[in-house]
């Protein structure tokens, strides 16, 4: 017979007061309710096992939060009165997410239930950093017809290489006044919570939240454009490495390039110089397509049917992607970025059938799926969490 055990080392569970229940209750019918479906007493009541009395008094409690208002009534199925339906109040939380790159500056503000209700694009013009997001939130919230202080969370994409302990720009080629104190500095002038994120990074959360690695915990994201970028997802969450390198596929040593000299910019060293949008640029100049952008010589191709330039990228392109899957073996890669995107299923093909030639792994090779504005989709995404776990929190005060 096993022995009893020490009262000394059992944990004590004390029993929930009832102010903690009503919490627990109130949080589960938020959070239901911020996946965006109207819903009913009876359907809150179903999904989180919680009474139909004690429903109406969580609606109740957040209704008088201004969290949830009522949304119309139920089609019903028989006799009687339609039910109520209940949603979030769309106006309990607004946020803003930027993509900053060195030509442009998109950004929109949406409110809680992610519904965009401003947005713009302008020319960073040299700016100060601080100024021009600072100006171009202002002008955002302006457009909405909110004020700064309705905002609750603001995310922004940027390329480059960020300090995962402090959260600032370390190393951003293309964006040379992003320094560090920036983070610090837009806090203080946005009096909001502010985070700046890789733009690869960012993409990847789209691509799973929408696009061609929908609900999947592990993939990568390769990003081929004039850079190059890699984002990896294991387990659902993103690798950023140590010291916030990791991902910068554009330094990646490759046999019969040069090494890169100049850490802060690879250049025309590395894999950066097989496959980003110059040397992209210049080999499809070398098979007849001559066009002012990587993204549309690809274009060419593509519509063209052309077998050799295509190959030939492809088998640049299966050189970065077998050196990711050689170490990780994600199961899904997709091409991301505006070559990624042009070469669609014709390049994405190409590259599994070279990746396959040269790598152990056999990883399923796909165009992205997320039609447009990628960076700036997982920007709002991420700061719409932001917004959202930080309602959920309230209902706990």
């Amino acid at each position: 017979m096993d022995a009893l055990p020490d009262p000394a080392q059992v944990t004590q569970i004390r029993p929930g007061t009832p102010r903690l229940l009503r919490q627990l209750n109130d949080r589960a019918a938020l959070e239901l309710l911020l996946g965006g479906e109207p819903l009913t007493r009876a359907q809150i009541s179903e999904r989180t096992g919680v009474s139909k009395v004690t429903v109406s008094q969580v609606l109740t409690r957040l209704e008088e939060r201004g969290l949830v208002t009522g949304a119309g009534a139920a089609q019903a199925g028989g006799r009687g009165p339609n039910a109520a339906l209940y949603s979030v109040v769309p106006s309990s939380a607004y946020i803003a997410g930027l993509y900053v790159d060195k030509d442009t500056v998109s950004a929109a503000v949406a409110d809680v239930t992610g519904r965009r209700v401003a947005e713009l694009s302008v020319d960073p013009n040299g700016d100060d950093p601080v100024v021009l997001i600072r100006s171009a939130v202002e002008r955002l919230c302006l457009d909405a017809g909110i004020s700064l202080s309705e905002l609750s969370s603001v995310v922004i994409g940027s390329p480059g290489v960020l300090d995962p302990r402090t959260g600032d720009p370390r190393l951003v080629v293309n964006l040379p006044s992003w320094h560090e104190g920036l983070l610090e500095g837009l806090r203080g002038v946005l009096h909001k919570p502010v985070l700046i994120e890789n733009d690869v990074n960012l993409a990847a959360m789209a691509e799973r939240s929408s696009g061609a690695a929908t609900g999947l915990d592990d993939f990568a994201l390769v990003w081929l454009g004039t850079g190059l970028g890699l984002a990896t997802v294991i387990g659902g969450q993103v690798r950023r490495g140590v010291a916030g390198a990791a991902g910068e596929l554009g330094w990646l040593p490759v046999h019969g390039a040069p090494l890169p000299t100049n850490l802060r910019h690879p250049g025309a060293a590395g894999y950066q110089s097989l496959a980003g949008g110059m040397a992209v640029r210049a080999l499809a100049a070398s098979h007849g397509y001559v066009a002012p952008s990587a993204e549309a010589a690809v274009r060419l191709a593509v519509a063209d049917g052309s077998s050799g330039f295509l190959d030939e990228l492809a088998h640049r392109v299966a050189i970065g992607v077998a050196s990711v899957c050689v170490v990780l073996d994600p199961g899904l890669v997709v091409l991301g970025g505006s070559v990624g995107q042009a070469g669609g299923s014709a390049l994405a093909a190409r590259v599994a059938d070279e990746v396959a030639r040269i790598c152990l792994a056999r990883p399923r090779v796909v165009p992205t799926a997320v039609p447009d504005e990628p960076v700036l989709r997982g920007a709002m995404q991420a700061a719409l969490a932001k917004a959202r776990a930080a309602l959920l929190a309230s209902v706990a005060d």
